[in-house]
């Protein structure tokens, strides 16, 4: 490296497709890119977890 500027450069992964139906190449990716999020999971029910004081009167419930 003779450019002492190339290591603060980053480089977006390939991407597939066009538009809005772009999207980064899952063969592209490496652990590097951050995309192993293995609490993902436990963070979608804390966010989703129904709270009593957030429903109002009436209101329809979103539990089937």
């Amino acid at each position: 490296m003779s450019d002492p500027l190339d290591k603060a450069t980053s480089k977006a992964p390939a991407t597939l497709g066009e538009g809005c139906l772009s999207r980064y190449d899952p063969d592209d990716l490496s652990p590097e890119d951050g995309t192993d999020f293995p609490d993902a999971a436990e963070l979608w029910e804390q966010l989703n977890e129904e709270k009593p004081d957030d429903t109002k009167p009436g209101a329809p419930s979103s539990v089937s």
